[in-house]
């Protein structure tokens, strides 16, 4: 493609020295697995975020499903989420052995309706017997934080707990807070195609809590106690090798000013976006800051939708749908007994959304070739 969808040969030209003088660094100490690179990377991005614990693991999936481990959701919890994410989000909730119970979400940020959110929980506490409704996994979609000073109070009045699915936010902002600062526990990952991403897979939860943040650390190595062969508890194996820390601290340098050209990028394609009819570019409520993991726009419908991807492809840009079904309407949830219709705002979603390229250095000429195939 002669436009990148996610430029990281560019970024990797900006720190090819530090990526290789880490990596080395690695192979002279030899400690391959949790070697002094993980509490570095701990410490850097826990001091980041303004929390005071950050425990690195072997991907987003696994930050998600340690969170959960420490929080003991178990068989007949509810657990109230999005169903317009990747599965990882609910599939957690499931590999427990818990219900992942789905609220629509807001037409504009594409992230969890605090509306319908109150309205799931009130019904499942009412209605469901078999049921106790126990917490809530928000998700940041594309980078955009969610409406947390209207999902929080909510879910905490409610007894419940507050996860934020952060895999896709990390460096994003929520009115001044790192959106890792939020909730219960914050969980992200550093998948390549994350706005930080290590050469691998790796992950992250963040916690405010020391009792939490042990259980963590436990559960990440088996459950492990006082040492390795002292199990507590049922746990993983969650570790981040310390290849992917040397990777991760070597990026963070550049990380910040990353952000702030994302802002550039997505502030030109809303401008260049705003020429071709039928075309809604996404907002950011004031205050806010995302981080633009991807730049999805809206078409009028599924057949303008196809129009537009089918210009780019003849034109060599990449383009992608995220996401094509959402996740009540997979055939791994068909047990949960949702049908199409039941949430109406992330079909409709489903069917017109697509994304851009999206990267820091996706340049003015590039976005104006996009836009311009767009068009026809």
């Amino acid at each position: 493609m002669s436009i990148p969808f996610i430029d990281l040969k560019t970024q990797y030209r900006q720190i090819e020295d530090q990526i290789k003088n880490n990596i080395e660094g690695v192979l002279e100490h030899g400690a391959y697995v949790m070697g002094p690179e993980i509490g570095e990377l701990e410490t850097t991005l826990a001091k980041y975020t303004g929390v005071s614990h950050a425990v690195s693991c072997s991907s987003g999936t696994d930050a998600l499903l340690m969170a959960l481990m420490a929080l003991g959701v178990g068989p007949g919890d509810a657990v109230f989420t999005t169903p317009f994410t990747f599965i990882a989000t609910a599939e957690v909730v499931a590999l427990l052995g818990a219900t992942p119970i789905f609220v629509d979400i807001d037409p504009v940020t594409f992230n969890i309706d605090a509306d319908d959110l109150r309205r799931k929980i009130r019904d499942v506490k009412e209605n469901r017997t078999d049921l106790k409704a126990r917490g809530v996994i928000t998700v940041d979609l594309f980078g955009q934080p969610a409406d947390y000073d209207a999902i929080e109070p909510l879910v905490h009045n409610s007894g419940l707990f507050l996860v934020v699915d952060a895999a896709q936010s990390f460096g994003a902002t929520y009115k001044g807070r790192s959106v890792c600062s939020l909730g219960d526990l914050a969980c992200t990952s550093f998948f390549p195609a994350k706005p930080l991403g290590c050469y691998g897979d790796g992950g992250m939860v963040f916690a405010r809590n020391e009792a939490l943040h042990k259980l963590l650390v436990s559960i990440r190595v088996h459950g492990m106690g006082k040492d390795r062969y002292d199990n507590d508890r049922l746990g993983l194996t969650a570790r981040m090798d310390s290849m992917q820390a040397a990777v991760l601290l070597a990026k963070f340098g550049i990380f910040p000013g990353e952000i702030e050209k994302r802002q550039e990028v997505a502030a030109r394609y809303a401008e260049l976006l705003s020429e071709v009819d039928g075309l809604t570019p996404p907002s950011v409520p004031e205050g806010n800051v995302s981080v633009w993991a991807q730049y999805c726009v809206l078409a009028r419908d599924t057949e303008q939708r196809t129009e537009v991807m089918e210009r780019l492809a003849e034109a060599s840009i990449p383009s992608g749908i995220y996401y094509p079904k959402p996740l009540h309407l997979q055939k791994a949830f068909a047990y949960l007994g949702y049908k199409l219709g039941d949430f109406p705002v992330s079909e409709d979603a489903a069917s017109r959304i697509f994304a851009l390229p999206m990267h820091p250095y996706l340049t003015a000429e590039d976005q104006e070739t996009i836009v311009k195939a767009l068009k026809g």
